[in-house]
């Protein structure tokens, strides 16, 4: 689980999975034409190399604006820079350690020649790739960390009043969310509109209608017996409206009966 082979815990699935089901209508309304990409450790290509490994990074979450979802009718493999063009806008890196893998700003140039080694995380988002949103999440710790371009580097941002960090360019922010998903009870990283409402996953969504639709069933049920009890006082008024009738009516005949006029009395 420390060579790179392996995902290096349970979390970071779930974890890529909630972040790409809770920006569904999001991407929806940013790209009404259905044109954007979502890579979950896949290869981000930015140079030609031998092996090909050496010359890509494999976020564990990127998203790629205005780009089809799959390429030539094809589900894409990869994604390779000087191909396509357009970079992604954000990318996330669950980090299992302390982060330093992630923060490694180790410029090609550093490297010797010829060798296995390739340059820093940091490095290549900032520098060649140049990412305008680059996100660290210490899984062990809960931390975020989260870097805006500006200038050709990064700038660490500071959260908001919410304790989030605003992703500009596409209108939410990203923050540390506590609750259970999947059958895992702990911290997530999750997003919110730019009005500090949680986006919810399609489940959560499923579980809030539903809700939503019993309260409406129980209110409908209540009025209904409150409709009911309406028309049952309204019975019994009109029962003893009829009884005093016909109890008036009785009496004037027994007085009509005696030679007594009841209009009289």
């Amino acid at each position: 689980e420390s060579d790179g082979t392996f995902v290096k815990n349970f979390q970071e699935h779930p974890q890529s999975i909630l972040l790409t089901d809770s920006l569904e209508i999001t991407l929806q309304n940013l790209h009404p034409d259905g044109q954007y990409a979502i890579g979950q450790d896949c290869g981000i290509y930015w140079r030609e190399t031998d092996p090909p490994e050496k010359g890509a990074e494999a976020p564990d979450w990127f998203y790629v604006p205005n780009v089809p979802p799959r390429l030539d009718g094809q589900y894409r493999r990869s994604y390779v820079l000087w191909r396509e063009y357009i970079v992604p806008l954000i990318a996330i890196e669950f980090a299992s350690g302390d982060g330093s893998e992630e923060l490694d700003n180790t410029p090609l140039s550093a490297l010797p020649s010829g060798g296995n080694q390739k340059p820093g995380k940091f490095w290549v988002y900032e520098r060649i790739i140049r990412i305008p949103y680059y996100a660290i999440y210490k899984i062990q710790t809960n931390e975020l960390e989260v870097y805006n371009c500006v200038n050709t580097r990064y700038r660490r941002l500071e959260p908001n009043d919410r304790g989030h960090y605003p992703i500009d360019l596409m209108g939410v922010e990203l923050g540390v969310w506590s609750g259970s998903y999947q059958n895992q009870a702990q911290q997530w990283l999750r997003w919110w509109d730019n009005q500090g409402n949680l986006l919810l996953t399609g489940s959560e969504r499923a579980r809030l209608e539903s809700l939503r639709t019993e309260q409406e069933r129980q209110r409908a049920e209540q009025e209904r017996q409150r409709a009911n009890t309406e028309s049952q006082r309204a019975d019994a008024e009109s029962l003893r409206a009829d009884r005093e009738r016909e109890q008036k009516e009785r009496l004037a005949a027994y007085l009509r009966s005696q030679g007594i006029d009841p209009d009289r009395i």
